[in-house]
């Protein structure tokens, strides 16, 4: 878990270089030849085992339901969770059995109870004159939490306990608080004989129980003698876990090292679980990360990615409550996998920080998928062993990028960079060129069988490029260049574009940072500043996000308001447009505006990237049916008149589900285009949709007005009658139909203690609603309406900066919570994630049922009490306020 690591962070810290290149795709058959650039062989005809799926798991990364949505977890397929005992003073939130139901209902498999998080402090802070002592008092809370689990109902069957964590280094070690200051790697027969006493005390209250060890910080060759005495007496783990805080090599390493000695011993296989896998530089990168996944996919274990920073955002994976960055879709592709893994051979296997990559075949679904990254420049990507059973003798081939976006900035659905069919070679073998890979990015390629005369879909892309804030041109006070950050020499350092970034727009600066950009031609173009500012520093804390200025040629002034992040050199990104003419330009961001105003706070900037708005870009997004999630179907590539290379049938109650992007909340189109067949419903996030079905007797598109929630949203068909043949989902924002209707809180009700505040400049109109909670009598209420009953919308503009004392380098934000009544009905509780600051406000929509007319909504909140209901959180963990409410807005869910 949480280890005694130097971390390295600067108020000024880092600046980015490597700019980005465009991708493209171009196709070749055949094998190439020796002079051809590096080559990651993907052998279709080597079967290594069914998919797993292990390496999307996490550590501390829910902190409870909602937070990070169940569209998250569900989309990013998480398998296993590690956290914290229920009601443990480690961190506020990710209590085990809070996480619990919404993890398993959202397809989790299991939930990794480390229980000596009932204790503060790392070490544990166990009480006790001795260490007979301090066993005993751990013993006791043992057996209130497996009590506890055995309340949860078959829940309780997706619980594994682990009793120890790291013993080596603090029960069991030679600290202040270890058992008897020896350590168990030199005199294992006190940490040994604990084990024994523990492992039976659980088992005894729960005969089914599931008990994970000996959970040691690295996998030690002491690891050994414990499967020989666990096996002697009958107390061998049901799950080996030990951490892998090291390279993915040495994940391949381990886990062939630890089976060999379960051979020795006699025991096993057991199942594994590496529950810490990753660094700093590495976790947020789609292009570091699919080093670890390739390795942890390859043994066939689980594994969870480590907690570093903050919980509830599944390890720098999520994005306030509902959005992904790129790693998210990292795991949304890998999660998406199916079949059988099959023999992936990189250029330089198992060594770190070059080109890796896992690809499966799923012959039912006659398709196979590769993701690979690591690595800037041009390889080769080679498919060989094509079965033309499977795929015939030409494949359809779509390619996607998966950038990096930082680890607290939004990314949208891969880019499409290519869709085409390809010849097989005579050898069964396709060689697709990637030429200007960026080792930041990760990268996946579908094959499906081709030659179906399906419509190509063009590129979601166009022309893009990267300028690095270090290679700007900085004039006036305050300037730092600042770095070097994460490389594979500081991995406890946060991954930086170019490893560099630059300071000095700050309050009461004049500087000036200029880009000489050159675009192809006249349009408008997308500007992401990709930036951070540190919530608690100083110059920060005042107003919240840094607002700087941009500027075109001097012209067409812009006030910006840059990302906020829980430390130094946490990457986000702010976006805008801009008007350019083909040519030279200089953009320019200041501390100064003569019309606009002066910067307050303290940022930092990373790199700006620049990309033409065109009819790539602004095209409805595509979804093929055919690399949908599918249940009870699989696809069809016969069927003439589609798009990409096939359908799918939906036939009565089998389904495709979508993991569709938007950017923000609010109104979007939804096009099913359909080749007849039958029908289907339509389901959003969960929720039946109350619109017409899909599909008919003849090819068509239905379109179907959403409320779509900004980030990731689960969009399901369920066949209903006959095979409606499934061609795509096309979604594109629109507006008119679902039209919002804004109440802003200080003209609602207010009670006790609640109270309307301007405090908050940033704030819609500059008021909000704070001090909601504390108690019921302190509450917000707000009279809406809905044009008709049903479902609908509610958009929460909301702000929440409480922060804990922490006792270790991880920040502690809370999540606050609000319980929300309608028309005096049961309460629903709702979790709302830090924004970092009380003058950041952001979205958060939750669907809700109105009744025609007038509705009556209240906000309250109370603090709430650990599990038993009989104590509290000492530690001012568990807060008793609502967040800061800025306003609400009701919109219809769906139109058709």
């Amino acid at each position: 878990m949480r280890r005694r690591r130097s971390r390295t962070t600067g108020a000024g810290a880092a600046t980015a270089a490597v700019a980005v290149l465009a991708t493209m795709l171009a196709t070749t058959t055949g094998t190439a030849g020796a002079a051809e650039p590096e080559q990651l062989v993907v052998d279709l005809g080597t079967d290594t085992g069914p998919f797993h799926g292990g390496a999307s798991g996490s550590l501390y990364g829910i902190y409870g339901d909602g937070v990070p949505s169940r569209n998250l977890l569900e989309g990013m397929h998480v398998r296993t969770v590690s956290t914290k005992a229920q009601d443990g003073p480690q961190h506020p939130g990710a209590d085990a059995l809070e996480v619990l139901p919404p993890f398993v209902d959202s397809g989790g498999k299991d939930v990794y109870i480390y229980m000596t998080d009932i204790y503060r402090g790392f070490p544990y802070q166990w009480p006790g004159a001795d260490g007979p002592a301090r066993l005993a008092d751990f013993k006791t809370k043992i057996k209130k939490q497996v009590r506890q689990v055995l309340t949860m109902g078959d829940y309780k069957d997706h619980v594994v306990y682990v009793p120890f964590n790291e013993p080596e280094g603090n029960m069991f070690g030679t600290g202040e608080w270890s058992y008897n200051k020896i350590s168990w790697l030199k005199d294992p027969q006190y940490y040994f004989a604990a084990w024994k006493e523990v492992y039976h005390l659980i088992k005894d209250l729960d005969p089914g129980a599931r008990i994970a060890g000996p959970n040691t910080s690295v996998l030690y060759d002491q690891v050994k003698g414990f499967l020989e005495y666990a096996k002697a007496n009958d107390v061998v783990p049901d799950v080996m876990t030990w951490h892998e805080l090291s390279s993915p090599a040495a994940v391949r390493t381990s886990v062939a090292r630890y089976r060999q000695w379960e051979k020795d011993v006699g025991v096993g296989p057991l199942p594994i679980n590496v529950n810490e896998y990753g660094h700093n530089y590495h976790l947020s990168v789609p292009g570091q990360v699919i080093q670890w996944v390739s390795a942890i996919e390859e043994s066939k274990i689980d594994a969870d990615l480590a907690y570093w920073n903050i919980d509830g955002n599944l390890n720098d994976s999520a994005v306030e409550a509902n959005k992904g960055n790129g790693q998210w879709w990292l795991f949304n592709a890998y999660g998406q996998m199916t079949g059988h893994t099959v023999q992936v051979t990189a250029p330089h296997p198992n060594q770190q920080y070059t080109l890796q990559g896992v690809a499966t075949l799923d012959a039912d679904k006659k398709q196979s998928r590769a993701i690979f990254g690591g690595k800037s420049g041009d390889a080769d990507i080679v498919f060989k062993n094509i079965d033309p059973e499977l795929f015939g003798t030409t494949v359809h081939a779509t390619v996607q990028e998966i950038p990096w976006t930082g680890q607290v900035g939004d990314s949208a659905q891969p880019l499409r960079l290519a869709d085409q069919d390809v010849e097989v070679g005579a050898d069964g073998t396709v060689t697709l060129p990637m030429t200007g890979m960026n080792e930041m990015s990760a990268y996946q390629v579908i094959l499906s069988p081709g030659g179906n005369d399906g419509a190509p879909a063009d590129p979601s892309v166009g022309w893009r490029k990267t300028y690095e804030a270090e290679n700007a041109t900085y004039t006036g006070r305050g300037y730092s260049k600042n770095g070097p950050e994460g490389s594979p020499s500081q991995v406890g350092k946060f991954a930086t574009s170019g490893r560099y970034n630059v300071g000095g727009l700050r309050t009461g600066s004049d500087g000036v940072l200029a880009f000489d950009v050159e675009v192809p031609q006249d349009g408008t173009y997308d500007l992401s500043v990709f930036a951070n500012s540190y919530n608690l520093y100083d110059l920060v804390k005042e107003q919240g996000p840094t607002n700087v200025f941009l500027r075109v040629d001097g012209k067409d002034p812009q006030e910006l308001r840059l990302p906020l992040g829980y430390k130094w050199v946490v990457w986000g990104h702010t976006d805008t447009t801009v008007q350019l003419t083909a040519g030279k330009h200089r953009i320019t961001l200041s501390a100064q505006d003569p019309d606009l105003g002066v910067t307050k706070g303290d940022a930092i900037i990373d790199k700006i990237d620049l990309s033409l708005r065109d009819e790539h870009v602004t095209a409805p997004a595509i979804y093929e049916a055919e690399y949908a999630t599918l249940s009870g179907a699989r696809p069809d590539y016969t069927r003439p008149g589609a798009s990409g290379p096939g359908t799918v049938p939906l036939a009565k109650d089998a389904s495709a589900t979508f993991w569709v992007y938007a950017a923000t909340d609010g109104e979007a189109t939804v096009s099913v285009d359909h080749l007849g067949g039958g029908r289907a419903r339509l389901s959003l996030n969960g929720d039946r949709l109350d619109v017409p079905k899909a599909g008919g007797g003849k090819k068509g598109t239905d379109e179907v007005r959403l409320f779509l929630s900004g980030g990731v949203n689960k969009l399901t068909l369920t066949g209903t009658s006959g095979a409606l043949l499934l061609d795509r989902l096309r979604v594109a924002p629109s507006r008119g139909t679902l039209v919002p209707t804004v109440y802003q809180a200080e003209d609602a009700s207010v009670s006790g203690a609640a109270k309307v505040t301007d405090a908050y400049t940033f704030a819609s109109g500059g008021k909000a609603v704070t001090d909601i909670g504390d108690g019921k009598a302190n509450s917000l209420t707000l009279d809406v309406t809905a044009e008709r009953s049903g479902r609908h919308a509610l958009t929460i503009r909301y702000s929440n900066a409480e922060q804990a004392p922490a006792t270790h380098y991880n920040p502690d934000p809370i999540a606050r919570h609000a319980d929300l009544s309608i028309n005096g009905g049961p309460a629903r509780r709702i979790l709302f994630p830090t924004t970092f600051h009380f003058n950041n406000f952001w979205d958060l929509t939750v669907p809700v049922t109105l009744k025609k007319g007038t509705n009556r909504l209240t906000f309250t909140a109370e603090e709430l009490p650990d599990f038993d209901g009989d104590t509290h959180n000492q530690y001012d963990q568990r807060s008793p306020y609502a967040p800061v409410i800025d306003r609400v807005a009701v919109t219809p869910l769906a139109h058709r």
